[in-house]
This record gives structure tokens, sequence and C-alpha cells, in this order.
């Protein structure tokens, strides 16, 4: 059935609002997290393999479980799944901070806060967002809100770096979790809509839709992409800081560098997710991944300075999580937003298994060569890998393509 959009009294203003928030805390709290890296390792002893590996399996049961945590979503609402989300995420930065050895501390930083962040970002956020609002707006309105959660990655860099340096991780930590607590409250403005905003050919059972998404070729060609994109962030946001300092550049120009990369990167989601509207989603995401490479490639291949760093996070600024409004929005353009949060829960499980690759192969690359220059590669190839996997996607709905067989 088709409705009309639903006027902003009825929720969508107000769900905008707290799910742009919910991602600017979970998200900022999770990109603060190679801050952590060397005070963590150095004070307990261990290798950088190990804080590598928890954050490496916080990506992947992140992505593993997020197809469920879609599916309750779409049965049940976002509300509740952000509720457990947010007391998840709070228990275990908690955790985290009390350190009862390796195991706990990969039970909490890479079990307790991946289903944490499952529940409270955006697979469950946008698709909530989008059955919302109208068609045509939908790719603005995930921009908008991925815009504010890139803001989230600038604030939290510094609030988190000035925590650590006046009371130690241990109390930045518990810190954090108080705030990661906060998105219970947030969870309350994220209604659901009084009647679907779906087409006739949406309408299908799960079981219907999964058989849909599977057997299209752009379905795979989207989630094999996606890859790439976890791989890079992830390995980036973790091992950043330590290749800077082993440069010989201090952690005070890693974090100015992670906070440049969430602050440009407002306007790069906000663009992109306006230029989703107008253009080809998959074209914009090649053109996105093949800049990436060049940035990569430029900055590892000449002389690491503190002015090299700054122009490096300024242009990844522009691509990184620009990605998201884009793979999603071409999800809901091609089979709906009634079973959205666990198709693009799907997706996202390809990106998480490449950002456990990056989290954990950065640590353990490093650990056997003493050097990032093969993850470094790694990184360049895999974008332009995901360019020509995106370039052919089409946004053609279901009854579009059944329609042309």
């Amino acid at each position: 059935m088709t409705t009309q959009p639903i006027s902003m009294w009825h929720g969508a203003g107000v769900a905008l609002v707290c799910g742009s928030l919910i991602l600017l805390i979970s998200l900022g709290i999770r990109h603060a997290f190679g801050l952590f890296l060397q005070p963590v390792s150095m004070d307990q002893g261990w290798g950088r393999e190990t804080f590598a590996f928890a954050i490496a399996l916080q990506n992947l049961v992140w992505g593993a479980s997020q197809p469920f945590t879609g599916m309750l979503s779409d049965r049940f609402g976002a509300k509740p799944v952000v509720v457990f989300g947010a007391l998840l995420y709070g228990a275990g930065l908690w955790m985290m901070s009390v350190v009862g050895g390796e195991g706990v501390f990969i039970l909490s930083a890479g079990v307790l806060i991946g289903l944490g962040l499952s529940g409270t970002t955006f697979p469950v956020i946008f698709a909530a967002i989008c059955r919302l609002v109208a068609p045509e707006q939908r790719s603005l309105a995930m921009g908008i809100t991925m815009s504010v959660g890139s803001f989230g990655q600038f604030a939290m860099l510094p609030i988190s770096l000035g925590l650590i340096v006046a009371f130690e991780w241990q109390t930045a930590l518990v810190a954090l979790s108080i705030l990661a607590l906060t998105m219970f409250p947030l969870a309350y403005g994220i209604r659901n809509p009084p009647a679907p905003i779906f087409s006739s050919h949406e309408d299908v059972s799960l079981g219907q839709a999964l058989r849909d998404a599977f057997g299209q070729r752009d379905f795979w060609l989207l989630s094999f992409g996606f890859f790439a994109c976890g791989f890079q962030v992830v390995f980036i946001a973790v091992h950043l800081p330590a290749f800077l300092s082993d440069e010989g550049v201090g952690n005070g120009v890693a974090t100015i560098v992670l906070a440049l990369i969430g602050l440009v990167n407002i306007a790069g989601t906000y663009y992109a997710g306006l230029w989703g509207g107008r253009h080809r989603k998959p074209m914009l995401l090649s053109w996105i991944y093949l800049g990436r490479a060049a940035a990569i490639a430029a900055f590892v291949l000449l002389p690491v300075t503190a002015t090299s760093a700054y122009i490096f996070g300024a242009i990844m600024g522009l691509f990184w999580l620009s990605t998201v409004p884009l793979t999603n929005g071409t999800v809901a353009s091609v089979f709906g937003v009634k079973h959205m949060s666990m198709l693009a829960g799907l997706v996202f499980f390809t990106h998480q298994l490449g950002s456990f690759a990056g989290g954990w192969m950065g640590g353990w690359l490093y650990d056997r060569t003493g050097s990032y220059d093969i993850a470094w590669g790694i990184a360049i190839g895999l974008s332009i890998v995901a360019a020509v996997l995106n370039w052919p996607i089409t946004e053609r709905t279901l009854a579009e393509r059944r329609a042309a067989i």
C-alpha cells in the first residue's frame, strides 16, 4: 500500500533529532577507541595485538548480530532495540575500565560493546527514519543523520583525550559509559509510523525478502564492496595514532587528525546524502572508493609529517562515512523499507568482516613485521576493488527488475 508522507508532527522531525544524537554518541565513542590502544596495552603489559583483537572482535560481533537486531527492529520498532543496545554499550565500557584480565577485556570491548553498537547505529536508525519520510527525502534524511553522527566523531576525540590525560584511561572509560547510557532516553523519541510508507511490491514476508536479496547480483556486489569500507575505517581509527607515533609524530597530532576526519565528514556525509537523491548512488560510491585509494597512497608514499597527516585527515574526512547513506540508500531504493533494517544489516555484516580484518590484521602484521606497510597496501587495493564492484550496480526496484525479465 502507499500512504502520504508523514507530517513532522507525527514523529519524523523528533525521530531525526533523536536518531542523530544517538549516532553522535554511539559512533563518537567508538571512534575514540584508538586513543586507548597504547595506554591500555602499556599499562597491562600487552602487545598491540590483544587490544586490536578486542576491537576487531567488537566489529565482528557488531556485524554478525546486526541482521538479527535489524530483524527485531523491523518487527517491534527501533525503540526497544536502541534501549537494550544502550545498556549493553554502557556495561561494556564500564567492564573495560575494570580490566580483570585479557579475557574480561575482550569480552567487554569485543562482545558487549559489539552487541551494543548493533542496536544503536545506522541500520536501525536509518530504517526507522526512512519509514517516516517520503521516498524522495530518504537519501537526504540519512545524510543529515550521518553528518550529526560524524560530528560526534569530531567532538569525542578531544573529550576522550582530555579525560585520559586528566584522569587516566580507566576513569575516562567510566565517563564514556555514563555518556553511552544517555542513549536510553533518546530512544523514546523514535516512534513507529502510524501507517507504513511502502509500496505493494515491498509488502512481502521476511523469507521472501531474503530470497529476493540473495537472488540479486547487485546485493552481493554492494555487500562485497562494503568490506573495503570496514577494513579502512577501523584500521585507520585503531592504528593511526600508533602509526604516527612510530613515525615520530605525537599522539596530539593523531587526535587532531581523527577529529579532523570526523569534522570534515559532516560535510562529506551531508552532500553524499544530498547528491544520492539526485545521482546514481553506486556511481558515487565508486568515486568515493577511488578517492580513498588516492588519499591513502599519497599519505603513505610521501614523507609523514604533522602537516601531511592533517591534509590526509581532511581528505579522508570527505570519504570517511559518506559510503553509509549511499549504501543504505541503495538498499532502500531496490528493496524498500519494510525489511530495511535486516537487509541493511546483512550488507553491513560484510562491512564488519572488513572491520575485523582491518582492526586485527593491522596489529597482527605490525607485531610480526614491525611495520604497517602491508596493511596500508591492502587498504589501497581493497578501495580499487570496491570501486569496480559498485560501478555496475543499478537502483531499479524489484518490480522494475522483474518486469525487465
